[in-house]
């Protein structure tokens, strides 16, 4: 996996050395392209018509646009994605100021798992980039000591929807410029299943296909490294 990130770097010295050693081919990808391949996985191939990936996560918030180049390579290019708090940041930054133990993502959904009623949260997207800062504020507002189970499962499903929401706008402005017929969705945050029930239901209503990865591969993208390395051994081989 190689990146500009130093623990990355590290990663892509030894890989070169072990296939130096035992003189096996060595297959790089980027940090992006390996959550993309990870939800990828299950389908045995990568597309060959352009499609868009979406990555939610606690570092990235990201809406890439993939163009397959042949030879098992896609380009991607950021097309959107988040001006200020990623996605996950908002989610943690709300279920520790209610009490819940950090990472808050899995505490914070089962809360809002408890109800299908809240009171909205806005969301901003402006040009096809979100900005969660506004949203999160909101949240914290409505945050105090004295909440109850009850206000806490309201307040944690509307920050999912409100999520959903700024995720489906970001999508629809760049579907505009560039319409596809296949989402990606990938990132630690894209676990969460009303964030994946949301994503299942737009891409729906937009006749697009939609490919996750199992939840347990949204988080860990090695998996993507491991088929991405595969597959371009088959298709050169």
């Amino acid at each position: 996996e190689n990146s500009y990130m130093p623990a990355f770097m590290v990663g892509l010295g030894y890989g070169q050395s072990l296939s130096h050693m035992m003189n096996v081919p060595l297959q790089v990808f980027a940090h992006q392209e390996n959550h993309i391949l990870a939800a990828l996985r299950e389908l045995k191939t990568i597309p060959k018509d352009p499609f868009l990936a979406l990555h939610l996560s606690g570092g990235t918030t990201e809406l890439v646009y993939c163009h397959y180049k042949g030879e098992g390579i896609f380009e991607s290019h950021i097309i959107g994605g988040s001006k200020d708090l990623q996605g996950g940041q908002y989610v943690d930054r709300i279920g520790v100021a209610m009490g819940l133990p950090f990472p808050a993502g899995k505490h914070l959904e089962a809360l809002a798992l408890q109800t299908t009623e809240y009171e909205p949260l806005p969301s901003s997207v402006k040009e096809g980039w979100i900005s969660f800062a506004g949203p999160c504020s909101a949240a914290m507002r409505r945050i105090s000591d004295s909440m109850n189970d009850i206000e806490k499962s309201n307040l944690s499903r509307a920050v999912f929807t409100s999520i959903g929401n700024a995720l489906e706008k970001m999508i629809n402005y760049h579907l505009k410029n560039k319409p596809v017929k296949t989402l990606i969705a990938v990132g630690g945050v894209m676990s969460n299943s009303i964030l994946r029930h949301r994503m299942d239901h737009y891409c729906r209503r937009n006749h697009i296909t939609l490919h996750v990865a199992q939840p347990q591969f949204s988080v860990d993208n090695a998996t993507g490294n491991a088929f991405g390395a595969a597959f371009l051994e088959e298709i050169r081989g």
